[in-house]
């Protein structure tokens, strides 16, 4: 019998947060049970395993993190698109570190083409076509933003920024008008 009031959605948001809280590597049912009081077997009912959780805490931050971008882009187009969009990709690492990480968690195959990951890919396109950038460059271009903002990401909050000059904002302000000047003038020629 399940334990009253644990259910998978609230073990999911709550998984989450202790991915916030601790990282998304050290979230397992083990600890997510003593944050409940409850014994790890309590929570096989709502999840398989440790791999479930993390994949279910995934599909949550690609969720939060589409409707996010979805709502910054809707409107724009080229630079000011690009900007919304890698912003909200970089306010929600920052943010949000445990479910970031969660969000570059391996999918299978399956369950990545039924995720919210999909939408990621479309809304990179949609964005892309202000730069009128036709196959396979716009896959080149996409693969390129996807390094950028996570790697720039993952050095901000690993601290790697924290003890030189210029501040991060302003190097991924300027990154940004570099990256938006790089797909305006992207080489075509094969």
């Amino acid at each position: 019998m399940a334990r009253a009031g644990l259910t998978t959605e609230r073990l999911v948001q709550a998984g989450a947060d202790l991915a916030d809280e601790i990282g998304f590597e050290q979230t397992t049912p083990a600890e997510l049970a003593r944050r409940f009081g409850v014994k790890t077997a309590s929570l096989y009912s709502h999840l398989k395993n440790a791999h479930d959780l993390k994949t279910r805490i995934a599909l949550l931050a690609l969720e939060e993190l589409a409707d996010l971008v979805s709502a910054a882009v809707a409107g724009r187009a080229g630079r000011d698109a690009l900007t919304a969009f890698a912003n909200v990709y970089r306010d929600y690492a920052l943010q949000h570190p445990g479910r970031f990480a969660a969000a570059r968690f391996r999918l299978d195959p399956q369950t990545a083409a039924a995720s919210a990951g999909v939408r990621h890919a479309r809304m990179m396109r949609a964005v892309l076509r202000g730069y009128d950038l036709a196959e396979p460059h716009q896959t080149h271009a996409v693969r390129l933003l996807g390094s950028v903002f996570s790697g720039f990401v993952g050095l901000e909050t690993s601290g790697a920024f924290s003890h030189s000059a210029p501040d991060a904002q302003e190097s991924w302000t300027e990154i940004l008008d570099a990256l938006d000047s790089l797909l305006r003038t992207w080489p075509t020629a094969t």
